[in-house]
């Protein structure tokens, strides 16, 4: 009787669990440095948000009102509580734009400026933080010293509202000229895939390229191997930064460069979903 009894409960709580996932609450990964993280001032265009865009905040935030772990407003900063603008802005208001009104589209964003692929490798990244110099470290410190556990772990609470519809990724320039990008990348990939038992076939991996040679890019030559991530990982795809503005320090996007970008990763996400875009910009 007693076995019977606790089977019960266990079936309805696995019931609430499962009725409690959102399957129209569209969540959506985001890593990288600091592009990703937010470098530009957000502007007051950038203030106001459709409710259905929120963000799940990777940090605790006292000042802005936000606890870890816990889904609010997409207002910028996505990022930590003081960072900016990045590509995850518009990439969600665009998303919105174009679902369909019972849709939501959550984010996750946790990026650190600077950083190489290497910090977010589950096996080696303390390798990698003992390198680091004290600024980037104060930052990996915001992640408990550990940021693709914090993605992991935030991920895994958002599970519990939504369902994960595909993975935002800018990075690059700080390994600019290494030809192992494409594989490091696919290392992270795949141990995001495994952790949070998604099905690669589908959950795509957005990257977008660094400032590009238009734009006077510093590191402009990166993109040739950001290009090549498609041939490392099926289900990917490469965001062209063409003609997103880039600011004097040739490295960052401006905030219009940023808004650019982000719907551009956000019109291929559509197309992926099999949605008609109607904002093109």
């Amino acid at each position: 009787m007693k076995i019977k009894l606790f089977a019960l409960v266990g079936l309805l709580l696995f019931s609430m669990n499962a009725f409690s996932q959102d399957p129209n609450f569209y969540i959506f990964l985001c890593f990288g440095q600091s592009n990703m993280e937010g470098h530009a001032r957000f502007e007051p265009q950038d203030t106001t948000v459709n409710s259905r865009f929120q963000v799940m905040e990777a940090v605790n935030c006292p000042d802005l009102g936000r606890k870890m772990g816990h889904w609010y407003p997409a207002v910028p900063p996505l990022c930590r509580c003081h960072t900016g603008l990045t590509p995850a802005d518009y990439f969600g208001r665009t998303m919105v734009a174009n679902l369909p009104k019972n849709i939501k589209v959550g984010v996750i964003d946790v990026a650190v400026g600077g950083c190489k692929i290497e910090l977010f490798d589950k096996n080696n990244y303390q390798a990698y933080v003992k390198t680091a110099p004290d600024w980037m470290v104060y930052m990996i410190k915001r992640y408990d010293g550990d940021p693709y556990a914090r993605l992991v772990e935030m991920a895994k609470i958002a599970e519990k509202d939504g369902v994960i519809k595909g993975i935002l990724l800018h990075q690059g320039e700080s390994n600019t000229g290494d030809q192992e990008w494409p594989l490091k990348v696919k290392g992270v990939y795949d141990n995001l895939i495994k952790d949070l038992n998604l099905n690669p076939g589908s959950v795509p991996l957005l990257a977008g390229e660094v400032v590009s040679k238009g734009e006077g890019g510093a590191c402009a030559s990166m993109n040739a191997i950001i290009d090549k991530l498609p041939e490392t990982i099926p289900n990917s795809y490469v965001i062209s930064s063409d003609g997103c503005p880039g600011i004097s320090d040739h490295l960052h996007f401006t905030a219009e460069g940023y808004r650019i970008f982000g719907r551009r990763y956000a019109v291929k996400m559509l197309s992926l979903l099999g949605y008609k875009i109607n904002n093109r910009k």
